[in-house]
């Protein structure tokens, strides 16, 4: 069953990247025998390469993509450096979870509403006697810089939850207390000895973030530039065109982006090659010396520089107010302070619509999210069973290929099957994209597992189903619960599969709150906002629960575990 699993696991996330790249390279030249193109063509890429505001929507990409990389990676860094094995450690770690179940939509929508010309911030200083009358706004600036300090909050969580294993395998505590004894500053050994360990164990999460912020389409329509918009907002919009002979233009912007996704992290490779491997100097150059006394400094420039990792924290405390008063407001001008008048108005209108719509992404969530489960486990059990495990190149493909270059190949190829399975296909779709995140999410837990329990509960006469089932599960339910947390997040929070496997005929929270945020009714944004924010929130917060429980049920006293631990896993007859 494990070996079948495992086959099956190979199929389902490997197979959709062969059609995702023939469906990209196939209609780029202008081949679609159903529209009656039966002549390879190179004018769309000619179209292509004459689009006006072409460079610029690169620019803007690459702009986007790796100043949000680069401001989350220095974020998340100078917090590990400035927090690590403190008590605010564990009040910032167990404030991670809720960062991370927000959506990213949902934190746009709460973004927008903050830092709008007419949003809470100017609000505020319109308060304190500022005239903000022509100050520059956040939200769709020509320069895409409210899109990458948005994409940055909300990237840190991810890091620094990475970061957790990253530093307890390098065992931080250790190479401080060396490297203090050899005359270095707690900041130059985090810069000369933690860094060069910490960024190689991040590259995949790295790269992951780089290709979202890069591919990134939901945010971008709520937060980026819109003359010129992103490249993958420009191929979006070319997706979406209504005369299907234009779609050679659109596979064409699709394997642009994936080409620029693909050189942007081959960049980022050779940077950290060159910087950690070639030149070593800054690492091998010894203790920084004060010129009065000779002496190693205790304190470098830099240390007090942490301050600007504040907006991490301040402002999604910030987001989930205004999107809780925008949600009640009845009426709310400019520039007061606090709405004059409340309402639930809005929330009676749209019961109805955000009941079917919850009920849709929770189902698609649970049945993507339980499948992807089952495999992860199958996987995981495959690789302690028979020593090896997935490929890796399976488990990084869908965090560091572009979205929207992938589905849009494997929608091309759905068109070639008959009947109309939107279900399947976005549930697929939803698989594809939470079973990276649940595996990783499982492994450290996996490996971290002793095998002589399992091993001494096989010589007492347990079989292998008996002990998964009385010994192995219960040490790992608490993590099994956490994973499923984190893969129906994952899923509640996919835009571009829904849209596009969806053929719009399948709507959830997540397609409806990017719709509303592009125009209607603040206050009806804000309750959809609010709504895709608190689902995963709920979901979380049943894991721990269902987590803690667990640990606590499985917890006996000592007398208990003398007396009943060996009949247990014996299966012996208690005698009375």
């Amino acid at each position: 069953m494990i070996r079948l699993l495992y086959l099956l696991t190979l199929i389902l996330c490997a197979l959709p990247f062969v059609p995702g790249v023939l469906g990209i390279l196939i209609p780029a030249f202008s081949w679609l025998p159903a529209l009656g193109m039966t002549t390879p063509k190179v004018q769309a890429f000619t179209t292509v390469l004459h689009w006006p505001g072409l460079s610029a929507a690169i620019g803007l990409t690459l702009f986007t993509g790796l100043g949000s990389t680069l401001l989350a990676a220095m974020f998340c860094f100078v917090i590990l450096k400035r927090y690590w094995g403190s008590r605010r450690w564990q009040f910032l770690e167990h404030t991670l979870s809720p960062m991370l179940a927000m959506p990213h939509v949902a934190f746009a929508i709460g973004f927008a509403f903050t830092f709008s010309p007419t949003g809470w911030l100017f609000r505020l200083l319109e308060f304190f006697g500022f005239n903000t009358d022509g100050w520059f706004s956040l939200i769709q600036d020509p320069y895409g810089l409210g899109l990458m300090v948005a994409l940055a909050i909300k990237e840190t969580p991810f890091l620094l939850l990475m970061s957790i294993a990253v530093l307890q395998q390098i065992q931080v505590s250790r190479l401080l207390a060396v490297s203090a004894g050899l005359g270095y500053s707690r900041h130059e050994s985090w810069i000369k000895v933690i860094l060069p360990q910490w960024l190689p164990g991040m590259r995949l999460p790295i790269f992951a973030v780089t290709a979202y912020g890069l591919s990134v389409v939901d945010v971008a329509l709520i937060l980026g530039p819109t003359r010129p918009p992103t490249l993958a907002v420009l191929v979006w919009q070319w997706f979406n065109e209504p005369d299907l002979t234009l779609l050679p233009r659109a596979a064409v912007g699709a394997l642009l982006l994936l080409a620029i996704a693909l050189l942007t992290l081959g960049m980022l490779r050779a940077t950290e090659w060159l910087s950690l491997h070639y030149d070593r100097r800054w690492q091998l150059s010894g203790p920084a010396l004060n010129p009065e006394t000779g002496r190693t400094r205790s304190q470098l420039t830099g240390q007090r520089f942490w301050p600007i990792a504040l907006p991490f924290i301040a402002i999604p405390l910030i987001v989930v107010p205004v999107l809780m008063i925008w949600s009640v407001a009845q009426r709310w001008r400019f520039p007061d302070l606090l709405p004059s008048r409340y309402s639930g108005w809005f929330w009676q209108q749209e019961s109805a619509s955000l009941i079917e719509l919850a009920t849709s992404s929770v189902t698609l969530a649970l049945i993507s999210s339980l499948a992807a489960l089952v495999l992860a486990i199958a996987c995981l059990e495959y690789r302690q069973k028979y020593q090896r495990g997935l490929p890796g190149w399976l488990i990084a493909l869908p965090l560091v290929i572009p979205q929207l270059s992938l589905l849009f190949g494997i929608q091309i190829t759905t068109y070639w099957i008959p009947g109309q399975w939107y279900w399947l296909w976005v549930c697929w779709s939803h698989l594809l994209f939470v079973f990276p995140y649940l595996y990783l999410a499982l492994d450290g837990p996996w490996r971290h597992y002793d095998i002589r329990l399992d091993q001494t509960a096989r010589s007492l006469g347990l079989n292998g189903w008996q002990t998964w089932w009385q010994v192995k599960c219960p040490l790992l339910l608490p993590a099994i619960w956490l994973g499923l947390a984190v893969g129906i997040s994952v899923s509640l929070a996919q835009y571009l599969p829904t849209q596009m496997l969806g053929a719009g005929r399948i709507s959830t929270i997540t397609t409806e709150a990017v719709a509303l945020a592009s125009g209607q009714d603040r206050r009806v944004s804000a309750v959809y906002g609010l709504i895709q924010g608190i689902l995963p929130l709920i979901f979380f917060t049943l894991a721990m629960a269902a987590s803690r429980f667990s640990a606590r049920f499985r917890r006996t006293s000592p007398q208990q575990r003398s007396e009943h631990t060996d009949d247990l896993i014996c299966g012996k007859p208690h005698y009375k």
